[in-house]
């Protein structure tokens, strides 16, 4: 069965889907639990990359108790996309990236930030699961932009984002909303939201140019090479 675009089941995370061969993405990490990390780990995620600020990445009082030794085995790279304080950042993504209208103006700003990412990527041992905090925009951003180099059409980009934004949202429903920015849709204000948003995502992968984007800041053929083969299930080892 192709596992493309589907749920991922790992005990405890939220919005987790499978991107594209070896690559899957999530909300925070601090989600799973114990038996959650030994699941990811049986289908083979070796490599974690958490794309929040590091002062973002703090266990709240909900989240499971799991002991160090149950992501041994994993290597967790800090790569954030962004500088959330940085007025720049503000002006034109607001107080945080939540709209993919925004996902140019962050890449733009960061190239080199971006570039740390699929860097990390590219030496990743296993497969690798991308994560930010609720698993929607700036891991919506970085997944956009693999399944662009892996030859994705339009449809399955936007469906993409699509299936994570209904995915936190469906949290946000039953557990509430982090902050006051963010709230519960229902269907009849959200489905014509992602048609837009699905669209400016598509839009956003087409007018950027992975590859080229990546190469101009520094990024090899020879790993871009290895984020395809990742992308398309050939996983290192």
């Amino acid at each position: 069965m192709d596992k493309q675009g589907c749920a991922v089941g790992w005990d405890g995370a939220v919005n987790a889907w499978h991107v594209a061969g070896g690559v899957y993405r999530m909300g925070r990490r601090e989600w799973l639990t114990e038996t959650g990390w030994q699941q990811a780990y049986d289908d083979g995620i070796r490599t974690v990359v958490d794309l929040r600020h590091p002062r973002e990445a703090l266990r709240r009082d909900t989240d499971p108790v799991v002991p160090d030794h149950a992501w041994s085995g994993v290597n967790i790279v800090i790569a954030p996309t962004e500088e959330p304080d940085d007025p720049r950042f503000t002006a034109v993504c607001g107080p945080y990236l939540n709209d993919p209208a925004h996902y140019l103006h962050n890449v733009r700003l960061y190239p080199k930030k971006l570039v740390a990412v699929f860097r990390a990527v590219a030496a990743a041992t296993g497969a690798v699961v991308i994560h930010c905090a609720a698993g929607r925009d700036r891991s919506g951003l970085v997944a956009a932009m693999i399944q662009d180099l892996a030859g994705h059409s339009d449809q399955l980009i936007a469906d993409g984002y699509s299936k994570a934004a209904r995915g936190i949202n469906g949290r946000y429903r039953t557990h509430g909303p982090p902050h006051a920015r963010e709230r519960y849709l229902a269907d009849a204000e959200l489905a014509p939201l992602l048609e837009v948003r699905g669209r400016t995502v598509v839009k956003f992968v087409r007018e950027l140019d992975t590859r080229a984007f990546l190469q101009e800041n520094g990024l090899t053929a020879e790993e871009i090479a290895d984020i395809q083969r990742l992308a398309a299930g050939r996983v290192p080892l």
